[in-house]
Order: C-alpha cells, then sequence, then structure tokens
C-alpha cells in the first residue's frame, strides 16, 4: 500500500512553491484555480505558515523599476492616496520554514494610475514629475513570527507590465532577496474596470500569462488573496537563504510585454520601466533604519 509521505520543514517551502497557486477569491466569470494538496496545506498550517503561497528559496529574482530608498519605517505607507484598501503580509522564512524575526522588508509599488513617487517622467505621455514624493513606499521589520505587515493599496498598472508590488528583503546589512509579488488578473480587471480611482482611457496591454517577469518568477510569486469588508487582504511567505546576495544584474524589467535584458547586463533600450524611463538602484549593503 503506498502512501504520500510528510513533508519535511526544509522541503516544505519547495513543494508548495512548485504547487499550484489556490483560488482563495472567486469572482463573477472568474475560473477556480487548482489548490495545493491536503498535505502540504495542513503542514503549512503546522509550521506556522500563514499561507500556502510561497516563493523559493532564491537569492533573486528582479529588482525592476525605480527603486528608491527613503527610509520610512511604517506600516501604512498609502499617504492619502486614493485606491482599494489592501493590507500585504510577507513572512519571512528559511528554507526550513523558520521565521526570520527581525528581517528588514522594503516594498514600493505604482498608484492606482501607474505612477510610482520619486521619479520625474511618470505616465503614459511622461508627463507626470513624482521628484521627492514618497507614497506607496515603506520599511517595516519582521515580527516574532517572521510577518511585515503593509497598508497600502491595491496597485495599478502601467505599459508593458501586469499588476505587480516590488519588494526586497535585507538580513544583517545586506541584501539576499529581491524579487515582485503578483496578484490575480481577474481579480486586477474587476477593480479597474468598477473602481473611479483606476478608470483609464486605454486598456492594460499585459497580463500575468504575458508578464515575462511573471513568468520567470513562477507560480510561488503570487499573493493569496482574500476580500473582507473594508479591505483585500494579501499573504506570501518569502522563504530566502540567508548566505545568499543579490547582484546588480537582471534589473529594470519594464519593457513591452514584460521584455527580460540580456542576463547580467542593462535593460535593452526603453526596457528601464514605464516609457524608458530612470531605474532604481541598490547599493552592495543597507543599513537598517533606526525604529524608535
Amino acid at each position: 500500500m503506498s502512501h504520500t509521505p510528510t513533508p519535511t520543514r526544509r522541503n516544505l517551502l519547495r513543494a508548495l512553491a512548485a504547487a499550484p497557486v489556490a483560488a482563495p477569491i472567486l469572482l463573477p466569470g472568474a475560473a477556480q484555480a487548482q489548490s495545493v494538496p491536503a498535505d502540504l496545506s495542513l503542514a503549512a498550517a503546522t509550521m506556522g505558515l500563514i499561507t500556502t503561497n510561497v516563493c523559493a528559496v532564491t537569492p533573486e529574482t528582479t529588482e525592476g523599476p525605480y527603486y528608491i530608498d527613503p527610509k520610512l519605517v511604517r506600516q501604512d505607507i498609502t499617504e492619502g492616496k486614493e485606491g482599494i484598501a489592501l493590507r500585504l503580509n510577507v513572512q519571512v522564512v528559511t528554507a526550513d520554514c523558520r521565521p526570520v524575526a527581525g528581517a528588514r522588508v522594503d516594498i514600493w509599488q505604482c498608484d492606482a494610475q501607474g505612477y510610482y513617487s520619486g521619479y520625474p517622467n511618470m505616465g503614459s505621455n511622461a508627463d507626470q514629475d513624482t521628484t521627492g514624493q514618497t507614497y506607496l513606499r515603506g520599511t517595516q521589520m519582521a515580527d516574532d513570527h517572521g510577518i511585515a505587515t503593509f497598508d497600502t493599496i491595491y496597485p495599478g498598472w502601467y505599459r508593458g507590465r501586469t499588476t505587480h508590488i516590488h519588494y526586497k528583503v535585507y538580513l544583517d546589512e545586506k541584501t539576499v532577496l529581491t524579487s515582485q509579488i503578483f496578484l490575480p488578473d481577474a481579480l486586477s480587471e474587476y477593480i479597474y474596470l468598477k473602481h473611479p480611482a483606476y478608470t483609464r482611457p486605454e486598456e492594460r496591454d499585459t497580463l500575468n500569462g504575458t508578464d515575462g517577469i511573471a513568468t520567470q518568477a513562477g507560480e510561488g510569486a503570487y499573493a493569496a488573496i482574500r476580500e473582507q469588508k473594508d479591505r483585500y487582504i494579501a499573504a506570501l511567505v518569502v522563504g530566502v537563504d540567508p548566505d545568499a546576495e543579490w547582484s546588480e544584474g537582471g534589473q529594470g524589467m519594464g519593457g513591452p510585454m514584460g521584455a527580460r535584458p540580456t542576463a547580467g547586463g542593462p535593460p535593452p533600450q526603453g526596457q528601464g520601466g514605464p516609457q524608458g524611463g530612470p531605474r532604481g538602484r541598490d547599493e552592495t549593503t543597507r543599513i537598517f533604519p533606526e525604529t524608535e
């Protein structure tokens, strides 16, 4: 008689990252995705993981455009920006599912109309200057369960990319993971069509299935998301390798249809972000901010 072996702590993250993404929300006309096996779900709950949606243990996916470090340790990063409220929980764990208390997590994203803060030449017509602004950026330190929580808005979109949120994880003042979080296309489309803050004359040109970075990141980079009365709650477990260090190669992934630059080199012409704008860069080390 055969049976399925119980997942160990060390291989659980990899098993979950390879499993199909569950569909914790349903919208009219949306197809339900397959869920992860019951034994993996039970094991994840037993080991204190906040979701079965897991980003695989890896030193890098891609940074993407427009990273700056405003050194703002805050849970609420909205700064009054209009949009659907979203609470994002990122749980940082090691390969054996142990929480990394005190890990620094940075996130940054565009607003409902697709504009990042802190840069000139934003928008489809490159006519928005957000230099000096810091909305939708922030830092949190993980609690004893490895969880960093942010209050934000559901991100909008910009030409050449699907809906996403950028994040970095730092351990011991060095970057060990930089990647992106993706969200369900059905929910994004529903919000963009129904909520006035997201209304735009043009249609999205890139979905999850045609975005090169989403494909590269894999199923584990999709957040589990559920609806509450006053907001959506998104959750992702991020497995990190404490010995890994992020390198400068492979950033600026903002080109048409998610095109990727040559490995280890700068982005091709026009792929630094919306309309080929400037790219954020990361230093070798990152000093943890004061949290007093």
